[in-house]
């Protein structure tokens, strides 16, 4: 386990320094705040193998290396400034299984996903950016064989009945201090 969160470690720092050198007109609330950025990514990559981590941290080592950002590459394809380089059909198969488990998630947790983004691209706005986008942009910077070991996470979870969204959003419940997404659910039900 601890090997893990050296790899997670190593990832976030990568992620960073790409995400703090986004050229914008304006800094996103992340860029203000990395210790919310490392939160937030930190429990996206709670779902990830040992092994899918450790490529997509050669994937963003190989990318430092290249001068590419892939963060920015990120964000430029989401606004549609740059065109897609990765036609990989995982990237169809995983965005299709995440999108249907996120649906499932957003159904069983509606006041915690209540402020998330939109679903679908279909929902895409001006400034808003859906689920779907938002991941799609996301995997075309990962490499084949980091987009197969995703893949192959994603099967098992749901091999076991969970999902990346289930295990994303319980990792950040507990982050935040509470005992499980459950309880996490029930706070907000209250408040």
């Amino acid at each position: 386990m601890e090997g893990r969160k050296v790899i997670i470690d190593q990832v976030l720092e990568l992620e960073l320094a790409m995400f703090l050198a986004v050229p914008t007109g304006h800094k996103y609330c992340c860029q203000e705040d990395p210790d919310r950025f490392r939160i937030h990514r930190r429990a996206q990559f709670s779902g990830w193998s040992a092994e899918t981590l450790k490529s997509y941290c050669a994937d963003l080592l190989w990318a430092r290396g290249s001068g590419r950002n892939l963060v920015a590459i990120k964000y430029a394809r989401m606004d549609s400034l740059v065109p897609c380089e990765n036609f990989s059909p995982i990237i169809n198969a995983i965005v299709d299984l995440a999108v249907a488990d996120q649906r499932q998630f957003i159904a069983d947790y509606p006041r915690l996903m209540r402020r998330g983004r939109p679903l679908g691209k279909a929902e895409d706005a001006q400034g808003l950016t859906s689920f779907e986008t938002y991941l799609r942009c996301e995997l075309e910077t990962f490499s084949e064989k980091t987009l197969q070991l995703l893949h192959e996470d994603i099967l098992a979870l749901r091999k076991i009945g969970s999902s990346l969204s289930e295990a994303t959003y319980r990792s950040l419940a507990r982050q935040l201090g509470f005992k499980s997404l459950e309880s996490l659910e029930e706070r907000l039900r209250e408040g």
